[in-house]
Parts: C-alpha cells; sequence; structure tokens
C-alpha cells in the first residue's frame, strides 16, 4: 500500500472492489513475486561480492533495488504530483540517496524489505475482506421460479420481486421473500449465527442465504439479488470497514505530520552535520532517520485489526459498525437489557383470566379484546389471540404509559396496568400474586365495574440465564432495563440472574438511567434492545446494540451494532471478540510507537546503519500486521458455538419419506404443522369468583 498507510495514493494494483479477483496464495501476488526477485537478486549480489566479483555484485544491487523500489516508487512519484505525502515518499528518498551515496547494498536491501513488507500488507487486507465477501457466495448459482405455468430455471441477477421460487429439501434461498406454499424447518446459521432451525409456514419470512432442510417452499420474493439482506449487510460492513474508531483517528492524527516533520529533521540534521564533520557522513544518517521514523507500522497497525475482527464478527452473525464501534463495544463495563423482546421472546400470551364475582370469563376477555382490536401494542396481540373475534369499540385512545380507554357497547371501558387502574379488595390479591409471578398484569374496567384482570406473560429466552452468567463470569454489570411493572420485572430478572432491575420506566426514563449507569459504574454503557422502542436509550448509550435485525432496515442502519439473529448467547462472545480486539490495537500502537522513538535517536548518532535500520522497521510491521490479524480469530465461550468461516458447501439433501413417490419431494403433500397455529390460545386458565 505504500503511502496508503499514511495517506491517499494511487499505487495502480489496489482495487476493493475487485475483492473477489484477489490471489487466494502468497506466492500468486504480483508484489511479492517482485520482491522475491529482488531478494535472490540481493543475496547473489552479497555472494558475489565475497567471491571478490565487485562489478557483478554492483550490478546484482542495482537490479535488486530497481525491482524491490518498482513495487512502491511509481506510486510515491503519483502522489507528490498530487501534493501527498507519506512513508513512501520517506523509502524513497532514502532509496535514492543510498544510490548517490554509492550504498548499492543498502539500497537493495531497503527496497526489498520494503517491498516485501507492503505486499504482506495489501494481502492481509484483502484476506481479511474477503470473509465478508464469501457471503455473497451464498447465493446459488441457479434459481428455479414458477413462471406461466411451469417451472423455469434463471440466474440469481434475473429473479425479480414477486417472482414465486421453489426450494426444495437441501436448498439454498436465492433471495428473501415470504412462504406462500409448505411448511418445513429453515437453517439460518450461516447468516444470523442461529444454532437451531427454525419451523416457517406460509406468511413467514425467509431471508437470502439460508438453508431449506425438508420439505417443499414456494417462496414469493420480496427483493432482488442485489438488494436483498445479504447483500445489504455485505454493503453495510464494507462501508462499516473504513470507518475509524479514535485509536485508528490517533494513528493517524501521529502519522500524517510526523513524515513532514521527520523530513525537517534529516535536512537539520545533514545540513548542521554537514558544517561540523563530513558531509557524506551526516547526509548518510539522514537517510538512515528518514527510513527509522517512517510510522507505517503505526499507521497500518489499527486499520488491520479493525478489518479483521469486524469481518470476524460477521461470520456470528453479528454487524459491527467500523472502528469506531469496535473499539468502544471493546471499552464497554456495563451493559444494559431491554426486557421485552430481548431478555423474553417477545411472544406475550394470555396465562390466566381473573374475574369477579358473579362475571363470566368470556365477557373480561370479550371487552378486553374490543378495546384492544386496533392497538399495536405487543399485550394487545396476546389478548386478540385468546379471543379472535373481538367486538367493537368507538373513541378508543391510548393513555401513554397506563393503558387504552374507549366506548364499548355505549357504555365507557378502561383496560390498563393496576396503578391505573384498581383492581380493588376483591381482586388485588389475585393481581399481587400474578405480578410475582412474574406476569403482566392488565385490568378491565366497564362502567366503572372492574370486571376482572388478565394475566399475560412473556417468557425468558431459554439461553438467558446461561448469557448474564456468562457476562457476569467476564466481569461486566448487568442491568435490566423495562416500562413493566416493578413485580414482574424483578420476578423475571431473578429468573435471569439479574440483580440491577429498573421498572416502570418510560422511553426518556431509560435514556436518563443510561447516563446514570455510565456516571455510577464509570465506564462505557452499552444499551441492548429492539432498535425502536429503545431509541433514545440506545443513542444514549455510548453503543447501541439491536437485537434481531436480520431485514431490519432500521436496526441496520441506525444501531452501532447490530444482533443479526435472536441467539442471546452471541451477545457476551461479541463483547469479548471487542475487548481481545482493542488489547490488540493497543498492543500494535504501543510496540509501533515504541520502534519509532528507539530508532530515531540511535540513527541520529550512528549507531544504527541503513540496512539495520531497514530490517527492524519492516520486521515490526510484519509483526503488527500479523498481531492485527489475530483479531479476526473468534474463541468461543464455554456454552456457546462458533460458526465455521462462511463458504459453500455441499448440502446433504434428507432422503425421501414414504409418502413421497419415487423420492420426488415436490409431488408430497404439505407437512402438517407440528404446533398449533400461532396466537390461538388453548385451554386457558379461568378462575372465576
Amino acid at each position: 500500500m505504500s503511502d496508503a498507510c499514511c495517506g491517499p495514493d494511487d499505487h495502480g494494483h489496489h482495487d476493493d472492489d475487485h475483492g473477489a479477483e484477489t490471489p487466494q496464495r502468497l506466492w500468486q501476488v504480483r508484489e511479492i513475486q517482485f520482491a522475491a526477485v529482488a531478494g535472490i537478486l540481493l543475496g547473489a549480489g552479497f555472494l558475489a561480492g565475497w567471491l571478490g566479483s565487485e562489478i557483478t555484485g554492483t550490478v546484482l544491487h542495482l537490479l535488486a533495488a530497481a525491482i524491490g523500489g518498482w513495487t512502491f516508487v511509481p506510486g510515491t512519484l503519483r502522489a507528490l504530483w498530487r501534493r501527498r505525502v507519506g512513508v513512501g515518499t520517506l523509502m524513497t528518498i532514502a532509496l535514492v540517496g543510498a544510490l548517490l551515496l554509492g550504498q548499492f547494498g543498502e539500497a537493495a536491501a531497503l527496497a526489498f524489505l520494503f517491498s516485501i513488507s507492503e505486499a504482506l500488507e495489501d494481502y492481509s487486507l484483502a484476506r481479511t475482506r474477503r470473509g465478508l465477501r464469501a457471503l455473497l457466495a451464498l447465493v446459488p448459482e441457479r434459481v428455479l421460479v414458477l413462471r406461466d405455468g411451469g417451472e423455469e430455471t434463471i440466474a440469481p441477477e434475473e429473479l425479480r420481486v414477486g417472482d414465486r421460487m421453489l426450494v426444495r429439501a437441501g436448498d439454498r434461498i436465492a433471495s428473501d421473500g415470504v412462504v406462500v406454499d409448505g411448511r418445513s424447518s429453515v437453517d439460518t446459521s450461516a447468516i444470523t449465527g442461529e444454532s437451531v432451525p427454525v419451523e416457517i409456514g406460509p406468511g413467514q419470512e425467509v431471508f437470502a442465504g439460508s438453508i431449506n432442510a425438508n420439505g417443499v417452499l414456494t417462496v414469493e420474493a420480496t427483493a432482488t439479488v442485489a438488494d436483498n439482506s445479504l447483500a445489504k449487510v455485505v454493503r453495510i460492513v464494507e462501508d462499516a470497514q473504513q470507518r475509524k474508531g479514535a485509536r485508528q483517528r490517533i494513528a493517524d492524527r501521529i502519522s500524517r505530520p510526523l513524515v513532514p516533520a521527520v523530513m525537517v529533521l534529516a535536512v537539520l540534521i545533514a545540513g548542521l552535520g554537514a558544517l561540523f564533520g563530513d558531509p557524506a557522513t551526516w547526509i548518510e544518517r539522514a537517510l538512515v532517520v528518514l527510513v527509522a521514523a517512517a510510522p507505517c507500522a503505526l499507521a497500518i497497525s489499527v486499520p488491520v485489526t479493525v478489518i479483521a475482527a469486524v469481518g470476524a464478527a460477521s461470520r456470528l452473525g453479528v454487524l459491527v459498525k467500523g472502528g469506531a464501534a469496535l473499539e468502544t463495544l471493546g471499552a464497554v463495563r456495563t451493559v444494559a437489557l431491554d426486557k421485552t423482546g430481548t431478555l423474553t421472546r417477545n411472544t406475550p400470551a394470555v396465562t390466566e383470566i381473573v374475574t369477579a364475582d358473579g362475571v363470566p370469563a368470556a365477557r373480561v376477555l370479550g371487552v378486553a379484546a374490543a378495546l384492544e382490536a386496533r392497538s399495536e401494542h405487543p399485550l394487545a396481540a396476546a389478548i386478540l389471540a385468546a379471543a379472535p373475534e373481538p367486538g367493537t369499540a368507538r373513541d378508543v385512545a391510548t393513555v401513554p404509559g397506563s393503558g387504552v380507554e374507549g366506548t364499548v357497547e355505549g357504555r365507557p371501558a378502561r383496560l390498563g396496568k393496576p396503578g391505573w387502574i384498581n383492581p380493588g379488595e376483591a381482586l388485588i390479591g389475585e393481581v399481587t400474586r400474578l405480578q410475582e409471578a412474574g406476569t403482566t398484569v392488565a385490568v378491565i374496567e366497564y362502567d366503572g365495574t372492574v370486571l376482572g384482570a388478565i394475566g399475560i406473560r412473556d417468557e425468558l429466552r431459554p439461553e438467558a440465564t446461561e448469557t448474564v452468567q456468562a457476562l457476569r463470569d467476564n466481569g461486566y454489570q448487568v442491568a435490566m432495563l423495562t416500562g413493566d411493572n416493578t413485580r414482574t420485572a424483578a420476578a423475571l430478572a431473578a429468573q435471569a440472574g439479574i440483580t440491577d432491575v429498573h421498572a416502570e420506566l418510560h422511553p426518556t426514563d431509560k435514556a436518563d438511567l443510561i447516563e446514570r449507569l455510565r456516571d455510577r459504574n464509570r465506564g462505557h454503557v452499552a444499551m441492548v434492545g429492539d432498535g425502536v422502542n429503545d431509541a433514545p436509550a440506545l443513542a444514549t448509550a455510548d453503543v447501541g446494540i439491536a437485537m434481531g435485525a436480520m431485514g431490519t432496515d432500521v436496526a441496520l442502519e441506525t444501531a452501532d451494532v447490530a444482533l443479526m439473529g435472536t441467539d442471546l448467547r452471541h451477545l457476551p462472545q461479541t463483547l469479548t471478540h471487542a475487548r481481545r480486539a482493542r488489547a490488540i490495537m493497543l498492543q500494535n500502537i504501543g510496540l509501533s510507537a515504541a520502534i519509532v522513538l528507539t530508532l530515531v535517536p540511535l540513527a541520529a548518532v550512528g549507531v544504527l546503519g541503513l540496512a539495520t535500520v531497514v530490517f527492524i522497521h519492516e520486521l515490526a510491521e510484519v509483526f503488527v500486521i500479523g498481531n492485527g490479524v489475530r483479531a479476526g480469530r473468534l474463541r468461543p465461550l464455554p456454552g456457546t458455538r462458533t460458526p465455521e468461516p462462511l463458504r459453500p458447501q455441499p448440502i446433504a439433501v434428507l432422503p425421501p419419506s414414504p409418502a413421497e413417490p419415487d423420492g420426488c419431494a415436490c409431488c408430497a403433500p404439505a407437512q402438517p404443522a407440528t404446533q398449533p397455529p400461532h396466537g390461538r390460545n388453548i385451554n386457558l386458565p379461568i378462575r372465576d369468583r
């Protein structure tokens, strides 16, 4: 990359848009081949000199310098033409100066070592990007669609919105869509990191790159291949990789002014030294200082780490929006978790109906369903699922933070939390019992009389307790934030192992609480929520993490970090991964700065020669690149699963069932649902009084 590490440059051989064409093997890189030839000529030149053939040695060294310099000198000259200076500028000046002073061996060594370190830098960056681009290879090469009453095989790029894809067992789904026929389980592990296949049926969404495990699905495409969720993820992460974290900006701030400063220092050393000593000696020392102070290792240390770590996180089904988000995520010490949809499944269901004396349970449910018929609140969905044919209500209005009110059958009716509607002495005991069990309670009042209460519960995710324990084991403070009542929140928090509980919060209250958590724990705070209802808290937190963001434009575009799946166990693994990447950044910056601070004074007083400085400096660059690439390794926490690197693999098709004649899956009848239709409540426990 030459000057690219310290400022924009044009070498003519970099093109991120052609990442798919990047050589797969190190020896296939053109710059490595040039460097290898330069290295052979360099060694041959020293051998010729040792054997007494000085002219042959000089010629070989000149050839080595020319071949090695060809990888960075032309790009440096083009950059200088545009008034841009960088590390390549320092190296080019040192190379030309060494040649003018007759230091042919040192010039050849500089060209060889710098060219090979730059080639390794290019290769490492391209390799870390290649893993992300492999996501696009999850799209099948051919797509089977239903057109004009028959089946037709087309290329993925020919797929149009509205086309109906026929997806057989073992096939990958080419683009996002909605199932219109068939039932199956779909493996989304390559996209969301979910380890358990998802059961899907008509009306449910599926995403590009998922694998149909069994049965036959007819899927109506809702996006083209170029604009589906898979392509969107790749674009977002590639854009995010260009964003700079705080330490990456520090490296830039150090390296950019350092280059001209070093050039001024070299001129002063050569000029002042020539006044009091041998000009040739001090000019040579000035050239050595130019090389010693080159900050290329410092400038490349953080970008390599960021790209490697962000690419690795994408294999977990986690989008990290660049260096700034990665670094802040690595500094998090407190994790605030929203309850609904994060710790819980976000599928609340009616679990119990408690009625007042002489009031039928159906009456309580009917009034509640009438009021909630047009509500979008999750609790409304649970009530409507229990009463699929609600009555009608008029003048329905939402009372923020309390409930809803309106007119049912010409009489006023209300539904809301016990603090807003007094359940009365007859029901207070039952309401308290339900709340202490972690159940949300809605009290129903009709014409000024309390009819009863409905208990609604959203169960914890099965991995919630394990996730909280993993966070605590890794030194994170964990808090739960919710708008639910205190008793319900405390009960669910106790099940999850959380002791720091904050309940009955409005959205703005959550944002204020994030500030207090930051001050109390004296560290960065991450907020984990659904990306919409928790928007103020997500924006206030140092890092906002959106759950279940796959296919959600708002979450993908606004969150600092997005968990594309709903497996909460990826949260502690992602935090630990970011913490390790941040530590690697600090290691690289510290080492790079120490190298420059050590080499410059030693070079200025003549302790180190040009060849030695070049070797140490370029060896340090290779080391920080290798150390940065380590951030691309995923280390699973106990009890978590690390997905394999994303690459297309042959899919083992399940053997046909006896119901499939001649092994033809497309002729088999649709499999019946293994569970009752979602939302239907059966055998509710009714407590009539």
